[in-house]
């Protein structure tokens, strides 16, 4: 402990230099304008920004580029807040509840507890890889193609019966998302499947389209037919002052977000240690576990509750933090961003694995001290602005239409610069609308499309090691052990129907 709290206090007169503070306040203001920006993300955001960095030294690019990627989880719970578009796929959860919380006149209310959990999942995942790194980077290393088959299923199996009020509408969207996730390349043959011969898809479906046409250009759609169905020509209501004392939580309400954000970071934390995991998992987990543990507020997550903000944010924030316990301990990069931190490293000569905290102290130490120092700049920041991207909420529906659809077009257009993005924009939009229309969740579609490949993926890993046989899945007991859970989240309907039979058959 001394050795750590030692080597920590190193590392702070290391992150507090006047220029390593400038580039970690850089890399925070970038990350949340990143963030926020639909089509993006803390992937594209680093791998652009990195070769901007070789020049500098390498304490002062790491830490920049640090700072860009959790604060990126930071930025993009404003876009899904305000206006229902995900910044990225991570807030695709955070949408669930905090646009709805928008809708109810407490946008303030529910940025402020995405901040607040972002913070306290940050801090609690920053905590633990300053103590615990190596260790749990070891643990992660249990978890192997077997295990993350199992785990990816029983979040599957549980997407259609927690997201939504009817589960079979939830397990339909879930296999649509299936089924999209699956056009493109198999993944063990190399042959293209279901492509329709068309070259644009053979990669597959792209995912920052389809979630900025299923969110966002289908609230165009729908903000459409809503003036269509009901014209209104009262003015648009007047863009009162919202200051950040009338977005502050009450004591009650600080009293239900922070277990919540404590509980959802520690498990956010874990999931971003495993490889290839990555902080969408987080937050979906964070989320579903929130909902099954919390009795007050468990049942309302959906409608539009401050805990539905506050567990995922915490979880993919932790997450995020989390993936660099793998990376600095291992040379284990554990998500796309930080297989990018990771050439970094390499091109500046430093070789991440057990060898670097003790060969480059200044470097690893000052890393993660930055993390505690970036970590409340973003706060800061983000609070900050609030009563000004608010403001967004006060523009009259017949300007944000055309902003929204401007907004969505960009975002669409500038993943692959081609117009074919647009066009796959547009249809996720009309397929939103109509799911929407008729009350089908969207939030089991994307969150199935994002895990189908990772789950693919350790599916043939699983099978490859073990030689076609499935019995590897019964014989590792992590495995086995997520696999009885999935079993009997399928059984549960069966035996509340065999029960309620049984008991209307003896009052009968």
């Amino acid at each position: 402990m001394a050795d750590i709290l030692s080597s920590l206090g190193l590392g702070f007169l290391v992150a507090l230099q006047p220029f390593n503070l400038l580039m970690a306040f850089l890399g925070a203001g970038m990350g949340l304008v990143v963030g926020a920006m639909p089509g993006i993300g803390s992937l594209a955001g680093v791998a652009l920004l990195l070769p901007l960095t070789f020049k500098l030294d390498p304490n002062a690019g790491i830490i920049m580029l640090a700072a860009l990627y959790y604060a990126n989880m930071y930025g993009g719970s404003f876009s899904a807040i305000l206006l229902n578009i995900p910044g990225d796929a991570p807030a695709v959860m955070t949408a669930i509840d905090g646009h709805k919380l928008t809708k109810k006149g407490k946008a303030g209310k529910a940025l402020l507890t995405a901040i607040t959990a972002s913070f306290i999942g940050g801090t609690i995942g920053i905590c633990i890889l300053t103590f615990l790194g190596l260790g749990l980077a070891s643990v992660g290393l249990h978890f192997g193609p077997a295990e993350m088959t199992m785990i990816i299923l029983l979040a599957l199996t549980s997407i259609g019966w927690i997201l939504g009020d009817n589960p079979v509408k939830g397990l339909v969207t879930t296999g649509l998302g299936l089924l999209l996730a699956t056009i493109g390349v198999d993944l063990s043959t190399g042959a293209p499947r279901y492509a329709m011969g068309i070259p644009e898809i053979m990669s597959g479906v792209n995912f920052i389209p389809l979630v900025i046409g299923i969110f966002g250009f289908s609230q165009v759609l729908l903000l459409m037919r809503e003036l269509r169905i009901k014209p209104s020509d009262t003015p648009a209501p007047k863009a009162e002052k919202i200051t950040i004392k009338e977005s502050l939580l009450s004591k009650q309400e600080l009293g239900e977000v922070i277990p919540t954000a404590a509980k959802s970071g520690l498990f956010g934390t874990f999931i971003g240690v495993l490889p290839g995991a990555g902080a969408t998992m987080a937050s979906f987990i964070a989320y579903l576990i929130e909902k099954k543990t919390n009795r007050r507020r468990g049942a309302e997550m959906g409608q539009g509750t401050l805990v539905g903000v506050a567990a995922p944010e915490a979880g993919n924030n932790a997450a995020a933090v989390g993936a660099f316990a793998p990376l600095l301990s291992l040379g284990i990069p554990g998500s796309g961003t930080t297989a990018v931190l990771m050439g970094g490293l390499m091109m500046w000569g430093l070789r991440p694995g057990p060898l670097l905290f003790t060969e480059s102290p200044e470097f690893t130490w000052g890393l993660i001290a930055s993390m505690y120092v970036g970590n409340v700049m973003c706060v800061i920041v983000a609070i900050l602005i609030i009563p000004f991207i608010i403001r967004i909420l006060y523009v009259p529906k017949k300007i944000i239409i055309p902003v929204i659809s401007m907004i969505c077009i960009v975002g669409a257009y500038s993943v692959g610069n081609n117009m074919f993005d647009v066009g796959l924009m547009l249809a996720a939009g009309i397929l939103g609308y109509y799911l929407t229309l008729y009350s089908y969740p969207i939030a089991p579609l994307l969150l199935a499309f994002v895990l189908a490949p990772i789950l693919e993926k350790s599916m043939n890993a699983a099978f490859e090691i073990s030689g076609g046989d499935p019995s590897i899945f019964i014989y590792s007991p992590i495995a086995a052990s997520f696999l009885a859970v999935t079993v009997l989240i399928c059984l549960v309907p069966l035996f509340k129907k065999l029960f309620a039979l049984r008991k209307n058959t003896s009052q009968e």
